[in-house]
């Protein structure tokens, strides 16, 4: 359903949420967790992403995808002035409650590395830093344990205390598990407990430092600038991460019922490779689930190694009617 730019001016989207009201977002548009057993999916593995964030335009509007830390460069590009992350795994949804404590924690890119990776904070490093002299930095700094149990103090404070998310005993293991990950194997970490032998598998640092074809790094750590915008998004409780399968029969649509009627529309849509997961009944109701979310003319649909109009995919689905 294709909205109008005058229609979003007359957006009536928060610029904030209240910690009960973001709570309260993530529990009614999420549907009962699944599960993905290629990997634990801690770090993408998609090194395309600086290429797909060189072919992207616009700001504004609502921003929806999938995964990990890809996601924040693609906010840091686009800007929305609102995002959720939809992902099947209620693990990921932890995982970014972890991101969120850790941007909120951090003042800086430098910041964030050293309390991501649990790494003592090498001097010299500021505004003007490429993302290549942060990571290069950092590569040859041990790891701290002191560092790693006061983040970890820190995070939980933040979530349970500050925000008073109502987080399970399941929940609070599962991030103490992923900070622990991201500890030991520091910027080396990979797709994290992969079954896929073949799959591909940069590391975090490369997957920072990538660049598109005209040799630009693209990422949320490339500029202090993209970073400070994911950070106060996250800071506004703007990126909110729900529990739903891409080819379930809710938690899409529910995300378009809140963004139309706010007067607003979905401007990016990053699916990855999902798609290769589903079956045709389940492709078929994740078709009509795009079909039917507010967006705007020229809304981007973001693949794993490519990006088109959402409307080029639209045309693409199976018997995908467009309510439009």
């Amino acid at each position: 359903m294709t909205v109008s730019t005058s229609a979003c001016r007359r957006s009536t989207l928060p610029p904030e949420l209240s910690d009960k009201d973001y709570w309260a977002l993530i529990e009614s548009l999420s549907e009962p967790a699944g599960t993905f057993n290629l990997s634990d999916n801690l770090v993408s593995n998609e090194p395309g992403v600086a290429e797909n964030v060189r072919k992207l335009s616009g700001s504004g509007g609502v921003y929806i995808g999938v995964g990990p830390e890809q996601n924040f460069s693609y906010i840091a590009e686009l800007r929305p002035v609102m995002a959720f992350i939809v992902d099947i795994r209620r693990e990921n949804r932890n995982l970014h409650l972890l991101y969120k404590a850790l941007f909120t924690l951090s003042s800086d890119r430098a910041d964030f590395v050293s309390r991501l990776f649990s790494r003592p904070r090498p001097a010299g490093l500021g505004s003007s830093s490429s993302a290549a002299e942060l990571f290069t930095r950092f590569a040859g700094i041990a790891p701290s344990l002191e560092l790693f149990n006061k983040n970890a103090t820190l995070v939980r404070d933040l979530l349970l205390k500050q925000h008073g998310f109502p987080l399970s005993e399941a929940d609070l293991a599962w991030i103490d598990r992923v900070f622990k990950a991201f500890y030991t194997d520091g910027p080396e970490i990979q797709f994290w407990g992969t079954s896929d032998t073949k799959a591909l598998n940069p590391t975090y640092r490369q997957l920072m430092t990538a660049k598109d074809a005209f040799f630009q790094t693209r990422s949320f750590l490339a500029s202090e600038d993209g970073f400070a915008f994911v950070k106060e998004l996250q800071s506004k409780n703007m990126i909110i991460p729900v529990v739903g399968d891409f080819g379930g029969p809710s938690a899409i649509r529910r995300i378009g019922d809140y963004v139309r009627e706010r007067g607003d529309a979905v401007h990016a849509f990053y699916g990855s490779n999902v798609g290769v997961y589903l079956t045709n009944k389940q492709t078929l109701a994740f078709c009509r689930s795009l079909a039917a979310l507010p967006r705007s003319p020229n809304a981007w649909f973001i693949e794993r190694d490519g990006v088109r109009l959402l409307s080029s995919k639209l045309a693409a689905c199976p018997n995908a009617k467009d309510p439009a």
